[in-house]
């Protein structure tokens, strides 16, 4: 204990004073030796006699009794799992300061902190001045719709496996990007300072940039136009279609979500009669998580377009261009986790959570 690297300083101290004990030296001289008050070594030294190593160790001690009940703690609780519309108060969602002033007006503590507040929902992960937004499953066909797109992001379609010719591609267009142009250079990251990017801009207009992904050979096809639409969208499919090994495949699966560019089965039959080996495959509505190309795009986002400092358009271009000769000589396909097994799980836990919330609906009524 004496001088062990990972010994605490405490238990260090005290374990030299049993030392100087053992060497026959008084409890003055330890007290010089250590540093310690004379009546602190006569502490140690009696408690090591009497009990041994344990006596080394600190006593249980009684503390401070607890300002508040765990009653308290429990209703603090309960009311930050309630909306505060739902109690009168004028508010969109709780922070702790919020909670801990209401706690006071409800009278359930005389006085609480914001931190204590923030401490006591901590232990229960509790985050009520968060939210995420979710929606619910509108489209009738939507096990069918998911399922089918991911089998074939399994390599399989209509139960039978791909061949080697056959490929699959998620496509979409990311709108918008503009080239915003600061008003004064943009200063690279210094010593002990982070990269900074003038507030005020110039708008240098914006463009479209469409792209196609290949699911299993992670290789990216991309165009930026001016705007989205049934052309844009064919010149993207023409620029891909129209080389190897695309070209001579024998099926090549575009999928696609429900976008004005490609939507419905007027956009499948243009696709197979300009492309024969073409066959566009539709997501659910409002299941765009489902495109694979949306992962990529939101790398484009991260690495390309944040923070948004272009002179022009045409830079825009280039920069996405050649983001994508880089992402394409280094990427590896995405680790597509989520299969039909995990699909039926949601889909099952959702119907349990409609039900419950009917049932609860219905006993509201009835009381």
């Amino acid at each position: 204990m004496a001088y062990g690297h990972k010994t605490p300083h405490q238990a260090r101290v005290r374990a030299h004073v049993v030392l100087h004990a053992a060497r026959g030296h008084s409890n003055a001289r330890i007290a010089r030796e250590t540093g310690l008050h004379v009546d602190t070594v006569r502490t140690w030294r009696g408690r090591f006699a009497e009990e041994g190593m344990p006596g080394l160790a600190d006593r249980r001690r009684p503390g401070r009794p607890p300002s508040f009940t765990a009653l308290q703690v429990a209703q603090v609780k309960a009311l930050a799992c309630q909306l505060p519309a739902e109690t009168g108060t004028p508010l969109s969602c709780w922070s702790c300061p919020e909670l801990a002033r209401e706690a006071a007006e409800r009278g359930i503590a005389t006085f609480v902190s914001a931190s204590t507040v923030r401490r006591w929902l901590a232990q229960d992960v509790l985050k009520p001045w968060q939210h995420r937004s979710w929606i619910f499953i509108t489209d009738p066909g939507f096990r069918a719709k998911a399922g089918r797109v991911l089998d074939l992001y399994a390599r399989t379609f209509d139960g039978v496996a791909l061949g080697v010719d056959e490929y699959v591609l998620s496509a979409d267009e990311k709108t918008s990007i503009q080239a915003r142009c600061r008003c004064h250079p943009t200063l690279p990251p210094g010593r002990a300072r982070a990269m900074r990017v003038n507030h005020t801009y110039g708008r240098g207009g914006s463009l479209a940039y469409l792209a196609a992904y290949d699911v299993h050979h992670a290789k990216v096809f991309g165009r930026t136009e001016p705007r989205t639409g049934i052309d844009p969208f064919m010149n993207l499919v023409a620029k891909v279609m129209n080389q190897e090994p695309y070209a001579s495949a024998k099926r090549v699966f575009w999928i696609v979500d429900n976008g004005s560019s490609h939507r419905g089965q007027k956009a499948a039959d243009r696709l197979a009669a300009a492309f024969p080996n073409a066959v566009m495959v539709h997501t659910p509505v409002h299941a765009s998580w489902l495109n694979q190309v949306e992962i990529y795009f939101s790398v484009v986002q991260r690495k390309v377009v944040s923070p948004n400092d272009f002179t022009d358009l045409a830079q825009v271009g280039d920069r996405l261009r050649a983001f994508e000769d880089r992402y394409n000589a280094m990427a590896q396909p995405f680790q597509w986790k989520f299969t039909t097994s995990d699909l039926d799980e949601l889909l099952a836990r959702l119907d349990r959570h409609t039900a419950d919330r009917q049932e609860e609906s219905s006993v509201a009524l009835a009381a």
